[in-house]
């Protein structure tokens, strides 16, 4: 999709500012094919971009657009139903979702999607009240859900079911899944670095950390999947990163990412989970979050720049704890120094592991940040072998 931004005009711009006005964020505007990306348009859509945990650049790319496409909508404006092959989106969808899971059932994640997992719900809660059971939600079910107050008590229903998820997975590694997500790769290289003769990439350094972290974690009993390889031939977006790690019915992912800023001041380390404006969070991912955070800046003593909810595609269609960490910034000489020694890349790699295993400890049994030796996880050997 061609990005908007400043200057740009015509009916794009102009869907943009409908639904902009729709949402409160510019008046409404009546210039049709002639409406201009101005500096209001510029704010607003950055006023968005934060609301909705996107990047703040002012810049309507495809991930802002989608997400702009999915506020237009708000439940009970539309029927919904399983459209097939395109899932009908919206944030009307999210809201029957979120819905549902009050109700006791299980439509995964709030991801936006109307797809298998909602329409099955959907159509559970029609026989569950007498209603034909076609999965769609019409004006009938619309009037049924109203009715009825939420059966799911204590806490968000899909956060409980998260939690309780890893309460009955016990605290060892051996037999989890977890997907390790090198970011960018084949001709999006991320940021890139020169010195004179030198060149680093995020891309290339992303990979060499996620391959040290797949043999540690691997050597600890996990089985672990990489979402590319050292040089794909080509680009995969978020959502093929996502449904690689839904399709392996991944107990988490950890996508590996550096940073970088004009100003070679900004250091340091950022972890992100999902999370909206409107308070929905993955707890589980948060807590997953807050401990990545923990154990590499105690580790490291890499600048804490703390844990942040952002609703990326990444964080918000997988459907498991999902977190991407910004190890470092790759255009802070600092930073830079540390990052291209592999020894500190170990650290790193250490860290992550920490965290990964005390994600499986009880909360009441956890243990203080930086003291577990990971050279201690291994998986158990089978009797005689050497």
């Amino acid at each position: 999709m061609h990005s908007y931004g400043q200057g740009a005009r015509g009916l794009a711009v102009a869907e943009i500012r409908a639904i902009l006005a729709h949402l409160g964020l510019l008046p409404v505007d009546r210039t049709g094919e002639m409406a201009e990306f101005d500096d209001a348009t510029g704010v607003a859509v950055r006023t968005f971009q934060q609301s909705r945990g996107l990047n703040v650049d002012g810049l309507v790319g495809e991930e802002t657009w989608r997400a702009l496409d999915a506020a237009r909508w708000t439940l009970g404006d539309r029927t919904l139903f399983l459209a097939m092959p395109d899932s009908m989106t919206g944030d009307d969808v999210r809201q029957l979702q979120d819905r549902l899971l009050e109700m006791g059932f299980d439509v995964g994640r709030a991801d936006g999607i109307f797809g298998q997992r909602t329409a099955h719900a959907v159509a559970r809660f029609q026989r569950e009240v007498g209603l034909p059971s076609d999965g769609a939600y019409g004006p009938q079910t619309m009037a049924a859900l109203r009715r009825l107050g939420p059966k799911v008590v204590g806490g968000h229903a899909q956060a409980l079911r998260e939690a309780e998820r890893f309460r009955h997975a016990g605290p060892t590694l051996v037999g989890k899944t977890i997907v390790i997500d090198p970011g960018h790769g084949g001709s999006d290289l991320g940021v890139v670095v020169r010195d004179g003769l030198l060149r680093w990439t995020e891309a290339d350094l992303a990979y060499d950390v996620a391959t040290r972290l797949e043999g540690r974690l691997g050597a600890a009993g996990m089985r672990v999947y990489l979402t590319r390889g050292p040089r794909p031939t080509a680009a995969i977006d978020d959502r093929q990163r996502a449904k690689l790690a839904n399709d392996l019915n991944a107990d988490l992912l950890l996508s590996i990412h550096l940073d970088g800023n004009d100003s070679q001041a900004a250091h340091g380390v950022a972890t992100y989970h999902y999370g909206t404006s409107d308070g929905v969070v993955s707890t589980v991912g948060e807590r997953l979050a807050g401990l990545v955070q923990r154990e590499i800046v105690a580790r490291t003593s890499l600048q804490d720049c703390r844990t942040h909810a952002k609703s990326w595609d990444l964080l918000r269609l997988t459907r498991m704890p999902a977190v991407r960490v910004d190890l470092a910034y790759l255009t802070s000489p600092v930073d830079r120094e540390r990052l291209v020694q592999a020894a500190f890349r170990d650290r790193l790699v250490e860290a992550m592991i920490a965290a990964v295993q005390r994600m499986y400890f009880p909360i009441e049994q956890d243990v203080k940040t930086g003291s577990i030796d990971v050279s201690t996880l291994r998986a158990a050997q089978p009797t005689g072998a050497r």
